[in-house]
């Protein structure tokens, strides 16, 4: 309990939270990017 009082009460815990959501959000914003760039070089066929 202690540990979710410091991580949601102090500077460095916000910060590290903080810095947790912006990792995920660029990961996601990542991932979604680089699979429409592998989808979209295939070649067409005619």
């Amino acid at each position: 309990m202690k540990l979710l009082i410091d991580l949601f009460t102090t500077d460095y815990g916000l910060m590290s939270i903080t810095g947790l959501f912006i990792i995920l959000i660029m990961a996601g914003y990542f991932t979604r990017l680089f699979l429409g760039k592998v989808g979209g070089e295939a070649p067409q066929e005619k």
